[in-house]
This record gives structure tokens, C-alpha cells and sequence, in this order.
């Protein structure tokens, strides 16, 4: 496909699935996405703050540093598809997603580094990418003030059989005070709320719901703005700091339907939510738009929670609340966390 035809794609061009449950039933079954598998242990046992020891922050991401509890977090984020598409947005949409995974961590971003590897320096066009990335990188570590000694970016020279693509990965490291900042992404209680942050877009491009289940490989990027992320970590910082939220979690691989079950299953917990009736349900639920903070709200500190962010003119919208294990999406019942959806993936 060419670059023109890449630009012209629109989700008019996918049908809009009848039965969400075939959709999941397809998409849990993917490796790097599944909530359950034996490489991503997401529904092992999840973390309390007020409770954590030195191995449960480690399994985390989180380490301490010192004997006065300072810690500091690290994550790690790579990409090699939307390269391709456009480096220089690539790169920062990178960024950003690390970002905000720190920060709904409770952590502070700090530093970041890159490396680049299966470079091959005698093409033209791996070296316009290498040069539209590290634009992209400076860009974004200038907009979240993140240390980064782009003089040292690393590469890798692979000649080997067959076309790999040029891959990018970054490691972010944050800081935290102690161990008592740390939130934790699983959402904690049957009746909160669950509220979503940020604007939906009636989009698919480049999420795992096209590539995986229309089978469309070739589209572009999703909708990003790196200054609407800076705007939307700042805002949320705020709301940890003020202890408006629960719990915190970025929208990001498998949209927001794999962003909630993730954060459901290590209590066991369910969800019950209303999609956006003026997007399409499949675009709602599993496209992968940029910018995006699911969070668990108590019920009393929710109208709080909605001004803070009115105030600041941040998009927010009630998805609904928080179950006993039962998954619902606009009154149709997808089954139980332990013996629906997930349940029988795993018989």
C-alpha cells in the first residue's frame, strides 16, 4: 500500500461488528494482549500501597533507592510498526505512552533514554527515519521535561536474511518520595465509579482491533496531541496529589475494553459501562486514541473530581461503575470475570 492509500483509510471501510463477544473472544487469545497468559501476569494479586514490601514494588516497576523510602519507578515502551508510518509522530506517541504509565503510577518522570536497532545505514530511507525519530524524541522530552542526552541514542546494525523493520525502544525512570504515593492501576471496589478522561475518537487506525481482527495491517496512526498530553498529566498529577482518585490507568494496547478488564481482574471485580452513542461501539471500545486516563472514583468525591477537571477544560465522561464481577457493556451482559469471559478462554 502506498503512502497515499495508507493517509485515505477511514473506519467507513470496516464494517462495524454485530456480536462484541466474538470481537473479545478473538482478541483475548493474543499473546501480548491477553489478560491472561503465562508471559503477562495481570491478574496476579494486586498491589496496596499501605501494604507493599520490597518484592511487591519491585514486581511493580517500582524500586527503592535509599533507606528513607525514596523509590523510583521504570518502564519500559518499543515500537517497530508505526516507524513506518511517520517516525517523528511514532517516536513521541512512544513517549508519551511511557509517560503517562508513570504517572498514573503516582510517579514523577524524570530521565529517559533510546536505543534503535536494525539500522541499516547504507539506506536513505532508515536514515531520514533515524533523523524524523530523534526530532520526535527531543520534541517530547522537551514537552515533559524528561532528562535525555539525545547525543546518545544507541544503535543496532543488523544484516541478517529477510526484512526487519527498524525498532525503537525507551526506557523512562521516575521518581516517587515513597512508597506510599504508589497507585495502582486494578480498580478496588464493588459501586465506584468509573470515569474516562480525555476525548474519544470514532477511530481504529493502527490499534490491535484492526490489525488482529479485520486483518488490516496498513493505516495510520491513531489520534495523538503532545500538547494535550502534557496538558492532561498535569491535570492528573493534580487529582492524584488531591486524592480524588482510586485508581489510574492509561487506555492503551486493545483500547479501552482490555484497559478495564486488565484493571479488573486481580480483585475479580467486573465493570458495567455505557458506550459513547455518538461513536461507534467497536471504534469506542477498542480503538487505541492517544491521550485517554481511565480512573475509579468514590461517589462521594466524584463531583469534585468532574469540576477539577471542568475547571481546567479537560474532557470527561461517566463510563459507569464498578461490579462484582459481572461485565456489562450498554445492558448486554459479556459474563463473569471468573467463569465469562475469561473463564472459558481459559477452558
Amino acid at each position: 500500500m502506498s503512502e497515499t492509500e495508507t493517509k485515505i483509510f477511514t473506519i467507513d471501510q470496516v464494517p462495524e461488528p454485530d456480536n462484541l463477544r466474538n470481537v473479545v473472544y478473538s482478541m483475548i487469545a493474543i499473546p501480548h494482549l491477553s489478560p491472561v497468559n503465562i508471559f503477562n501476569e495481570f491478574a496476579s494479586a494486586a498491589i496496596d500501597s499501605k501494604q507493599v514490601g520490597k518484592d511487591d514494588l519491585i514486581g511493580a516497576g517500582i524500586f527503592q533507592v535509599d533507606e528513607d523510602g525514596k523509590c523510583f519507578s521504570q518502564t519500559i515502551y518499543a515500537d517497530y510498526k508505526r516507524l513506518a508510518v511517520d517516525p517523528f509522530v511514532a517516536a513521541q506517541i512512544l513517549v508519551a505512552k511511557a509517560v503517562r504509565r508513570l504517572v498514573c503510577c503516582g510517579a514523577e518522570p524524570i530521565a529517559m533514554s533510546a536505543y534503535i536497532n536494525n539500522v541499516d545505514f547504507a539506506s536513505p530511507i532508515a536514515e531520514e527515519m533515524v533523523m524524523a525519530t530523534r526530532l520526535g524524541l527531543n520534541a517530547a522530552a522537551t514537552v515533559f521535561n524528561l532528562q535525555f542526552p539525545s547525543w546518545k541514542i544507541f544503535y543496532d546494525n543488523v544484516n541478517l536474511v529477510g526484512a526487519i523493520p527498524p525498532t525503537l525502544i525507551i526506557s523512562l525512570v521516575g521518581k516517587l518520595k515513597n512508597q506510599n504515593e504508589v497507585l495502582t492501576p486494578s480498580i478496588k471496589k464493588k459501586g465506584h465509579n468509573l470515569l474516562l478522561i480525555g476525548r474519544s475518537y470514532n477511530n481504529i487506525d493502527a490499534s490491535e482491533y484492526l490489525d488482529h481482527f479485520h486483518e488490516i495491517k496498513n493505516s495510520p496512526l491513531m489520534p495523538f496531541n503532545l500538547a494535550f498530553e502534557k496538558k492532561l498529566m498535569a491535570a492528573l498529577k493534580e487529582l492524584i496529589k488531591n486524592k480524588l482518585v482510586v485508581s489510574a490507568s492509561p487506555v492503551g494496547i486493545g483500547g479501552l475494553f482490555f484497559t478495564l478488564l486488565r484493571d479488573a481482574l486481580p480483585h475479580e471485580l467486573g465493570f458495567d459501562i455505557t458506550t459513547d452513542a455518538e461513536i461507534r461501539s467497536d471504534a469506542f471500545l477498542f480503538g487505541e486514541g492517544m491521550g485517554r486516563i481511565v480512573v475509579s472514583v468514590e461517589e462521594d468525591k466524584e463531583n469534585e473530581f468532574v469540576d477539577f477537571l471542568f475547571d481546567h477544560n479537560i474532557p470527561v465522561m461517566t463510563l459507569g461503575h464498578v461490579t462484582k464481577g459481572e461485565i456489562r457493556i450498554d445492558d448486554q451482559s459479556l459474563g463473569f470475570v471468573d467463569k465469562g469471559i475469561v473463564g472459558e478462554y481459559l477452558d
